[in-house]
């Protein structure tokens, strides 16, 4: 089934609790035991007191990206497991696997299972990844170097206040999000009777999932996106753990749409594993969660 940048056709809609083991009427599987419908992009091996800079060789000399479709490390590879294809990501060099397509309007679901290994410069940090999505533009243009223009499903092992389903600006994102401030940190907690916050300005980049719902470690934990014309909603084993809206990029300035995009899934320092990566059209925002927006 080919996706087109925009879908105008009416789709059938799917409650998350929905078993989706196997592919079902509607449903796009994204991964198969070659990662065809994927391209990868690696950046650096990442040391600590990195700042944001260029990385730099024994001589000071900027360091140039691994770039694209290289696979250093063999960081993205696939495994079968119970004859079903799982994505490892390894976590040794900074980077991603995204799609090859660009999507708007649709319900993404996958599975999410911690590995064992940790890199520099996250081996004190939680575990960590994350779902990037309306990704557009070439990779290396956030903080990391390793990422597109995108927002952010952060998924990431639950302490510090990390937790499955957090929202990230990536580069120069903006989105709005219903939260309040954290009265023990400097952080936004998503809270549907909250005012609407502006993320991406005044510092504003990160806010909190409304509470973690993660499986316990070494179990898969369901996951779900849904995005509909700049509306976000993240889900946790079917839990609604944070939505956004107005979805946009800044630019000289300027607030512009960022409404569809291709999928990334990071490979940031932690080992983690992806299976049931599957996608399905949707017309509108289902009602079940049109109550975040009003």
């Amino acid at each position: 089934m080919k996706f087109l940048v925009l879908l105008s056709s009416a789709a059938t809609l799917l409650l998350p609790s929905t078993s989706f083991d196997q592919p079902q009427k509607g449903w796009e599987p994204l991964l198969d035991k070659n990662l065809s419908k994927w391209r990868t992009y690696e950046s650096y091996r990442h040391q600590n007191g990195y700042k944001g800079q260029q990385p730099v060789d024994a001589e000071g000399k900027p360091l140039t990206p691994i770039g694209y479709d290289k696979n250093e490390a063999n960081v993205f590879s696939v495994v079968m497991e119970q004859g079903q294809p799982v994505l490892r990501i390894s976590g040794e060099i900074y980077g991603c696997v995204f799609t090859k397509q660009d999507f708007k309007n649709y319900d993404l679901k996958l599975k999410v299972r911690w590995g064992k290994k940790k890199w520099t410069p996250r081996l004190n940090e939680p575990l960590d990844s994350g779902i990037l999505y309306n990704s557009q533009g070439e990779c290396g243009v956030d903080y990391w170097r390793s990422w597109m223009l995108a927002q952010e499903f952060q998924v990431s092992e639950y302490r510090d206040g990390n937790a499955m389903g957090d929202f990230w600006c990536i580069a120069n994102s903006s989105a709005d999000i219903h939260a309040t401030h954290n009265t023990t940190e400097n952080t936004l907690k998503f809270t549907p009777a909250a005012p609407l916050l502006t993320m991406g300005k005044e510092g504003r980049n990160f806010c909190q999932a409304s509470a973690n719902y993660e499986s316990p470690n070494g179990e898969w934990t369901e996951l779900e996106l849904l995005n509909v014309n700049g509306q976000s909603v993240h889900l946790v084993n079917g839990h609604v753990v944070l939505a956004a809206e107005n979805s946009g990029y800044l630019a000289n300035g300027q607030r512009n749409p960022l409404t569809h995009g291709k999928i990334q899934l990071q490979s940031e320092a932690a080992e983690v594993f992806y299976k049931d990566i599957m996608i399905k059209p949707l017309a509108a925002m289902p009602a079940a969660y049109s109550k975040y927006f009003k």
